[in-house]
């Protein structure tokens, strides 16, 4: 991992810290390898609810052996499908309840790297979150913009972003900006 990335990552974590209490509603949106899907089971305790999503069969198994082993897989529900689908997965009994959603772009580390996100279906996920999040909740979107599918991401979520009302959300921009070898940066939406 990169110096740069390792700088990003613990920011992102205290922002969930901060905004996620025990009992609460949490997305993973793109679960990867399982280390924020587990982060999140953490954090919820026994009686919240951690979704995640993801569209790679070895991302969704590896995510569930991480959680088994950390004796965490009952607070968890995986679905193996793209973020953009939470409108018709997620439980309506928890529309406007999500404390919490966090996005990392781009490709899964190990994985296939044909296999990424698009901002087509990252920014219907964002939307999406932003109807069913509590007022106050977040959403942490971790771009990659290294490689060229992840540059096209970056630059059609940042114009999505800059149209977005401030006055029902509030992104911040935290991120390396003089680096050429264009490192990852965090996109937190918080729902006003």
């Amino acid at each position: 991992m990169s110096a740069l990335l390792q700088r990003v990552l613990p920011f992102v974590r205290q922002l969930l810290s901060d905004a996620i209490e025990p009992g609460d509603i949490v997305v993973d949106a793109t679960v990867g390898n399982g280390h924020d899907t587990l982060f999140l089971a953490q954090h919820v305790g026994p009686h919240g609810r951690v979704y995640g999503f993801d569209v790679q069969q070895e991302a969704i198994q590896t995510t569930t052996d991480r959680l088994t082993e950390h004796e965490l897989a009952t607070r968890v529900t995986l679905f193996h499908a793209g973020h953009q689908e939470a409108s018709h997965m997620l439980p309506p009994v928890h529309d406007g309840k999500v404390k919490a959603v966090v996005f990392n772009l781009g490709y899964l580390p190990g994985g296939d790297h044909r296999v990424v996100t698009r901002p087509k279906t990252t920014i219907a996920a964002i939307e999406f979150f932003l109807d069913t999040l509590l007022p106050g909740g977040i959403i942490a979107v971790v771009v990659y913009p290294g490689h060229p599918e992840g540059a096209v991401e970056r630059d059609y979520l940042l114009r999505y972003i800059r149209q977005l009302n401030q006055q029902k959300v509030s992104v911040l921009q935290y991120g390396f900006v003089n680096q050429v070898n264009k490192p990852p940066f965090l996109l937190a939406f918080e729902k006003q």
